[in-house]
Parts: C-alpha cells; structure tokens; sequence
C-alpha cells in the first residue's frame, strides 16, 4: 500500500500572484511559461481580440427581482425572477452570418436597448463593446402554462434580431438589456458565436446545466416536481425558450440575471485563457450533440465548471475525438452526471430547445478516469509532486492548495492503462451523496484529480472539482465561490502554472487524425 504524504497547507504561493500579475500584461512571467513546451502563438486571432479596447460597461448597473409571497419560507436563494425585464435568444449558439432573435418582456410597455458585449480579457475589463441595439419598443409578454410534463414554452413576439457579422470571433457573448428610461433596469441574455476554424483549444459553455437549475419563473427547474423541495424525477422538462432567473444555489450572484452559469464558474477560466494568449473557440452543449465537426481541427476539448449534464450523442462524440488524438481537460466538477434526452421545440421544431432527465451516467469514469459526486469541500492535495503537471509549481508531496475543491467534485478513478493520481485528499463534510443512486449515502467522501495517456499521444487530465477556474484569476464581476459553509480562496500562482502545464502539453502532444 502506498504511504499517505504528510497534508500540508501552505500561502506564500498565493502571496506572490499579484506581483507575478505585474509582470506580464498577460497574467504570466516569460519563465514561467517556458517550463513548458507548447506555449500558445503570440499571433492568433484571440491575441489579437484581446488588443482591442475592452469596458468594464459590460455589468449590469440597476437590477429589480422579484419577491413573490410564497417564496419566502424558501431556503433557497431569493429574488430569482427579474420581470422588470427579462428575455432570451432564439439559439444557445450562432455561426457568423446567422440571425439570431431576441425575445424580451417588461414589466410595462416601454423601450429597451440591446448592449452586446464579447467576453474576454481585454486588458483586465473583462468584456469589448461590439453593437448596441434599438431601441426598440418592449411590452409585457405572458408566462406559458405549464404541460403535464411542466414544461413551458414561452411563444414571445421577437423583440429584435441579429444578423451575426463574419468579424465576430468566437466567444461567450452578453446581451445587456436596458429599459430606456432613468435608473433603467438592466438583465442578460447569453449565447455562443462559434466557427469551425483551426484552433488549440475548444472551451464547451456548460448551458445545459445552466438550464437544469433555471427556475424561471418561480419553481420550474429540472429539480422541481410540484411537490418536493429537490426531486431527482425523470418526468420533468425544461425549455431554452425562456429567460433565465438569477442562479438559485449556494451563492446570491445578482449578474446571473439572464447569464446562466456562465459569470459564476466558467468565466474566470474564459478570462485568464485570453490573458494568457491561448487560441481558443467556444461551443454550446448542444453543438457537441447537433454538430459534432466543431471538435475538428481543435487540438484539445475543455469541460470547465460546473458541467453536470450531457447527452449520450454528446459523450460518444467527445470518445471519438479523444480516440482519434485530441486531449481532454475537464477543468470541472460533477461532470457527466446526468444523461438528457433531447427534444426539438413544440413552437417551431427547433432541434434541442427542450429536454429531460434519462438517468444517471453509468459510465462517465471511462471517458474522463474519475466518477462524478455531489458536494464536498476541501484542498487540492499533491500525491505525485515529480509528474509533468507540477513542473515549476514547487510543490511538494502532501503539501495542499487550500480551498480549490467544491462544491461538487470528483473521485474513484478508474481502471484505465497508465492512468495517475495527482492529487487526493478527504472532504467536509464526509457524508454526502453516493453518485450511484437518486437519495444513496456513503460516508468518507475523497478527491481525486487523474492524468492518463489517450490512444495517439494524447492526454485526459481531470481536475475534479466546480471551483478550479478560481484558481486562475478573479475578473471584474465575478463574486469568488463561496457556500455558507466553505469557500475558495482565490487565485493562486500554483493552480496557474498547472493549467499552463496541462494546455500546453495538450498542444504540444496532441496530433488529431
């Protein structure tokens, strides 16, 4: 039996990042990058993006929930729905030169403004301005009942559209809208713009878990069947074709307002990729169900946050790409829980706009090395400090990043040939959810974090954990992760050069046939 290495906690690592962050523009020092081969091209679209003037315009000023009388006995977080203004896209991802419609209600008639804003790094402000729309006349517009299945469609008037300009890069994009008057009030909404064009990286935006806990518009979400206050049932279905609420778990994020998930978990990772200079595209769930191409020509696949919810298609092109030579990075938590069944609209016939629970994944370990859990909360903590992944970090065996698992995570690795422990640690509490069954227990509850070979000289590396992107940087707007009982505690130098590590071994090795 392997000897456990001493638990270790140290800060110094931590203390260092702000002057690391003054010596580059970017986010690292030229040494630091040159631990690892691969580093990204200085001359790809997104380094050039990142050149242009961004704005920090891009936040939501004036916000209004609301605050309905029989939410109030509710645990949970409060003031979801913001129907002062609200509204949502016609698709979770667009190419250049598609039309995109946007579907808005107010609380009353008046006008609204569309702000569209590219999020990136731009020079610390996060976001770059690109078009500001209408404005255009708004009116309130009618909450769907509900099926049986307690679905609900929201069949709005299209408020505005978009044609999508061939300059747009690909990226996760706001749609701030304001209601044209004094201290108007603001929401979202979110969509993709992706293309198909040769790239090291593609960043995955985790909207079907964004839709699962959406509860617009008051307890609509796939957790919710009328009667229990969190139900694992497979006989609910949700809808892209409605706004999202603000996020309802374990933390009050008022700029959740039409974004999903996005600012909460994916963001910070978004952030420091284009500060680092890393040829990235992004995609929608979706596209890896409805249009698996756009893993061609990518070196790497990243899963980052929280990114509980796939559909099998979407596993099985995501195996296919794995097997044919590109890496794997699942830089997230509870990944690959839930299996969904996709349906196409009943408004329109649109593919994808609707789906529902199937089942557990019973297989998730065989794709990225580890299973899936629920909550749990600790420290990253070393096993294998000579391992590739800890070059230039100073780590040593046992020693722990503090705070960076949560608040889902993963463990239990597989059986798979040349498959490593990085890191391992228990978890608060040690009682939780056995990741086997709906409502099953287990007690002693472990992280794991895993590396193994992929067939053509690739590479799999699973984090394990919601929170690493915390790990990475702390943008303008982003609230740190944090529940009532743990939390992260920000960026380190550490987690940083893992990453840079990790991506840069995946450009380096990985050859996609």
């Amino acid at each position: 039996m392997r000897e456990k290495p001493k638990y270790v906690r140290s800060q110094d690592h931590r203390q260092r990042l702000s002057r690391r962050e003054l010596l580059s523009a970017f986010g690292g020092t030229a040494a630091s990058r040159g631990l690892a081969q691969g580093a990204p091209r200085r001359d790809n679209p997104v380094v050039a993006e990142n050149q242009r003037p961004g704005t920090a315009q891009w936040q939501l000023q004036y916000t209004e929930f609301d605050y309905p009388a029989y939410w109030q006995a509710n645990p949970m977080i409060r003031g979801l729905r913001s129907s002062a203004v609200e509204g949502f896209v016609s698709k979770t991802s667009v190419a250049a030169g598609e039309t995109l419609e946007f579907k808005i209600s107010t609380s009353r008639a008046v006008n609204v403004l569309i702000d569209i804003y590219r999020m990136g790094y731009y020079g610390g402000k996060g976001g770059r301005h690109l078009a500001r729309l209408g404005p255009f006349p708004s009116k309130p517009q009618p909450v769907p009942l509900m099926t049986i299945e307690r679905l609900r469609e929201c069949a709005w008037e299209t408020t505005a559209t978009l044609k999508v300009p061939k300059e747009w890069l690909s990226g996760v994009y706001l749609g701030k809208i304001t209601r044209e008057e004094p201290f108007g009030k603001q929401s979202y909404v979110i969509f993709v713009v992706k293309d198909h064009r040769p790239a090291d990286l593609l960043f995955q935006c985790s909207d079907l878990t964004w839709q699962s806990y959406n509860k617009w518009p008051g307890n609509d979400s796939l957790y919710d069947n009328g009667l229990d206050l969190w139900s694992s049932t497979t006989q609910v279905r949700v809808s892209f074709d409605r706004p999202y609420t603000k996020y309802c778990q374990i933390l009050d994020a008022p700029l959740s307002a039409g974004s999903g998930e996005f600012l909460l978990w994916e963001y910070p990772f978004a952030y420091w990729l284009e500060s680092e200079g890393y040829d990235v595209t992004y995609c929608s769930n979706l596209d890896l169900d409805l249009d698996a191409a756009i893993l061609n020509s990518r070196k790497a696949f990243l899963s980052v946050g929280h990114d509980e919810y796939w559909s099998r298609r979407m596993y099985d092109h995501v195996l296919a790409a794995r097997n044919r030579g590109v890496s794997l990075g699942f830089f997230s938590g509870n990944t690959l829980c839930w299996e969904v069944q996709l349906f196409n609209s009943s408004l329109n016939n649109a593919p994808g706009r609707v789906f529902k629970r199937a089942g557990l994944f019973p297989d998730e370990q065989a794709l990225m090395g580890l299973k899936s859990y629920g909550s749990g909360y600790g420290d990253w903590v070393v096993t294998k400090p000579t391992h590739w992944i800890y070059e230039g970090t100073g780590l040593s065996a046992g020693e722990a990043i503090p705070g960076l698992i949560g608040w889902e995570f993963h463990a239990t690795p597989a059986q798979i040939p040349g498959l490593e422990v990085v890191a391992e640690a228990p978890l608060f509490p040690p009682e939780g959810w056995d990741g086997e069954t709906p409502g099953g227990r287990m007690t002693g509850k472990r992280h794991a974090a895993v590396v193994f070979p992929g067939p053509k000289g690739n590479w799999v590396f699973n984090a394990g954990t919601i929170w690493w992107a915390e790990g990475l940087s702390h943008p303008i707007g982003h609230i740190p992760a944090r529940h009532s009982i743990a939390g992260t505690l920000g960026p380190d130098a550490r987690v940083q050069q893992i990453t840079r590590n990790v991506l840069n071994r995946f450009i380096r090795d990985s050859r996609p046939a």
